[in-house]
């Protein structure tokens, strides 16, 4: 399913000042709640009702309530106490996957970067772990404009340098992991298609509105010239940290796995999947070479005793190879019988020391992986959301969607509504409007109970019929 192009970030500016310092004397854990109870509460409707007085208060003044609590939360963050400053960075986390706040987070945009690099230079592996988490994050809520890439090139260099740090925190390693990543793809993903060298030529573009799934205007690239690689050179940056750690996880000349402390595998797993997450953004010559070098050694790695780091090599071969195939659909591996009969052992494992869900887990993803490598076919996911839906079509869309998902965790319908990045990237076009008719439309709890049973009711009877032996089988 074609995914249209991404184009420049919406949202009016809104002006307004940084509230003055409240005083730390008030309970963190009330601050938090407080904030994450306003978010919650908050609805599309006209009106909300103030639990203290009974009295109907407009939407414009709870945002306004909502607002100054979230004000709070940023002169927290420049608290002395790391407990302050940590309740701070939990608060504005919840409110920034909740919410879409283009306009409030503008005007404070620096003020919260630079207390996010205080966080990210001086803190713990508890606060590190928390900026980085909260910075892709504000990525999100900018989207890939001036406004977000300028905070991209301020904590760049932070989060790389504690990435490869091997003396800090290992949790905090693996959210400035997936921060990279993400900013790297919201910043560089909105330029990639604009910043093309003239001596590519044509056959660049095409290839990236194959594999991104984006639609492409050539004539938009024809009257311009692009001088300027700088973003190209961020990308690959990046993509050389990640890679860094990763491959500590390869075959060693032996052949042999290492042997790796507690938590490094997550580490890996994190830094792989960022990795694949911005190879959707290379040119047609570097997927080439990536995937004739990582191959062999991905494949080396699909032995490896952790199941999640496992299922992310597995998802990255699959990803590669549909990557090599955008660009040449009789793309084979040289050696696929070998890799389809490690896949073949992941899918059918059934070894009783793995936990029963990590089993489960790996079958189902090894199932999907085989099919798609030896039959080029992909299961469609449909995700569902208000009242739109999106399709996972390819395992470039769902390492895109899963991206999102990890950083935004149960606010991710919200922003696919409402964000017009990820309305961008999934080619949903501007935020729907609906009539307050529309919205007021909420099905019974006995109505949704009689129409689930029904459901459940003809699809058993459905899959009794596949079961029957009776039944013929092409």
């Amino acid at each position: 399913m074609p995914r249209s192009k991404k184009g420049k970030r919406g949202g009016s500016s809104g002006k307004g000042k940084n509230g003055g310092r409240g005083e730390s004397g008030a309970s963190d854990d009330d601050l938090a709640s407080d904030v994450l109870s306003h978010y919650s509460s908050a609805s599309e409707s006209a009106s909300v009702l103030d639990e203290g007085t009974g009295e109907v208060v407009d939407e414009q003044t709870a945002q306004e309530e909502t607002e100054d609590k979230l004000k709070q939360c940023i002169d927290n963050l420049m608290d002395k106490s790391a407990k302050v400053r940590l309740a701070a960075l939990e608060s504005l986390r919840s409110a920034f996957s909740s919410r879409v706040l283009y306009d409030f987070l503008l005007e404070r945009r620096l003020t919260i970067s630079d207390c996010l690099e205080r966080s990210l230079k001086k803190g713990g592996g508890e606060e590190q772990a928390a900026a980085a988490t909260l910075f892709a994050l504000l990525c999100v809520q900018l989207g890939g404009g001036v406004e977000g890439e300028e905070g991209f090139k301020m904590l760049r260099p932070i989060l790389s340098s504690i990435l490869i740090d091997s003396c800090a925190s290992l949790s905090a390693r693996q959210h400035c992991a997936r921060a990279l990543g993400m900013c790297c793809y919201v910043s560089a993903s909105d330029d990639i298609e604009v910043s093309i060298s003239l001596s590519t030529g044509s056959s660049l573009i095409e290839r990236l509105c194959s594999s991104c799934k984006r639609h492409v205007c050539k004539n938009k690239y024809n009257k311009q010239i692009f001088s300027s690689p700088l973003f190209f050179q961020d990308l690959l940056k990046c993509m050389g940290h990640l890679e860094s750690l990763f491959v500590g996880a390869y075959p060693l000349g032996d052949g042999s796995l290492p042997s790796v402390k507690a938590g490094t595998p997550a580490l890996h797993s994190a830094a792989l999947q960022s990795w694949a997450l911005l190879c959707s953004l290379c040119p047609a010559s570097r997927i080439n070479s990536m995937v004739n070098y990582h191959l062999p050694l991905l494949q080396a790695c699909l032995d490896s005793s952790e199941v999640n780091f496992r299922i992310a090599v597995g998802e990255t071969i699959a990803l590669l190879y549909e990557l090599r195939r955008d660009i040449d659909q009789e793309f084979e591996y040289e050696d696929c019988d070998a890799l389809c009969e490690s896949l073949k052992g992941l899918a059918t494992d059934g070894n009783k020391y793995r936990a029963k869900n990590d089993r489960r887990k790996q079958r189902s993803i090894f199932r999907e992986v085989l099919h798609y490598i030896e039959n080029d076919e992909f299961s469609e996911e449909k995700i569902r959301f208000g009242v739109e839906v999106i399709y996972i079509d390819g395992w470039m869309r769902r390492r895109i969607y899963d991206a999102f998902k990890e950083v935004l965790e149960s606010g991710v319908s919200h922003h696919l509504q409402f964000n017009p990045l990820l309305r961008d990237i999934f080619g949903l076009g501007a935020p729907l409007i609906l009539d307050s008719s529309v919205k007021a439309i909420k099905i019974s709890r006995t109505e949704r109970h009689l129409f689930n049973s029904a459901a459940f009711k003809a699809r058993t009877k459905l899959r009794n019929k596949v079961r029957d032996k009776r039944a013929d089988v092409m």
